[in-house]
């Protein structure tokens, strides 16, 4: 008998995600499992990533994924800069809160912390605008707010990335060049409170999914259980 074909839209619900897997091993990264949510939010959250060069990532939530960008520079509220954002896989929803440890030697290796979360409103068609290269939108964070514009640009000769810009729109929000960059005046998550570093100097946390490998200490299972608790409690008590 052949096999149960399956339908259209379970074939569609993991392609999204696919290279995603592709680059993670799940058996050591502690970043979630890949899976595609059935909902239809408009979340956004911006994660400073120390990986090998110090980046934010921007993830925009449309799909049931977070469709993502790799910001070189972080995220600038100054008039006329124009901050180079390479567009990666998409990521699963589950990543709005992920904040972690990711170990060397795998992808995107270095801490992560969520620099900026709350809600994004896209002007138009969202997936239209993915397709012509300009998506304007409106973002409603803790530091990230107003109107904004990501352009796709065309790749040097020979580059395989697919490179955007990030641009602020002048706007209430906006700062001119006189001005710092926001990115250097706020460096704490808005889960943990921490910086970059100071998560880095915990080590290794990972979350639990079933049985810990063998030879895993109960130092780095303890911290990651109290890092849990903590994010935990100052979530629910409002911080930040």
């Amino acid at each position: 008998m052949p096999g149960r074909k399956r339908k259209p839209s379970q074939a569609r619900a993991d392609k999204p995600l696919k290279k995603y897997a592709e680059k993670r091993d799940f058996g050591r990264t502690p970043e979630p499992i890949a899976s595609r949510s059935g909902r239809e939010g408009r979340d956004f959250v911006v994660q400073k990533h120390a990986a090998r060069r110090l980046h934010c990532d921007l993830r925009l939530e449309l799909d049931g994924v977070l469709k993502s960008w790799g910001v070189t520079k972080g995220p600038s509220l100054t008039v006329g800069e124009k901050r180079l954002s390479v567009r990666t896989e998409d990521h699963p929803i589950e990543y709005l809160t992920f904040e972690g440890n990711i170990p060397k030697g795998q992808y995107g290796g270095g801490s992560m912390i969520v620099w900026d979360r709350g809600h994004w409103e896209p002007e138009g068609d969202p997936q239209r605008g993915l397709a012509k290269g300009h998506l304007a939108f409106t973002l409603d964070g803790a530091r990230l707010k107003g109107r904004w514009h990501l352009v796709r640009i065309r790749p040097k000769s020979g580059e395989k990335t697919e490179p955007w810009l990030l641009m602020k729109s002048d706007d209430a929000f906006a700062r001119g060049t006189d001005i710092g960059e926001i990115i250097d005046e706020e460096t704490t998550s808005q889960l943990s409170g921490r910086t970059n570093e100071e998560l880095a100097a915990m080590g290794e946390v990972r979350k639990s999914r079933g049985q810990s490998r063998s030879g895993e200490g109960t130092k780095n299972s303890l911290a990651g259980h109290l890092q849990t608790f903590e994010c935990a409690r100052r979530i629910v008590a409002g911080f930040p």
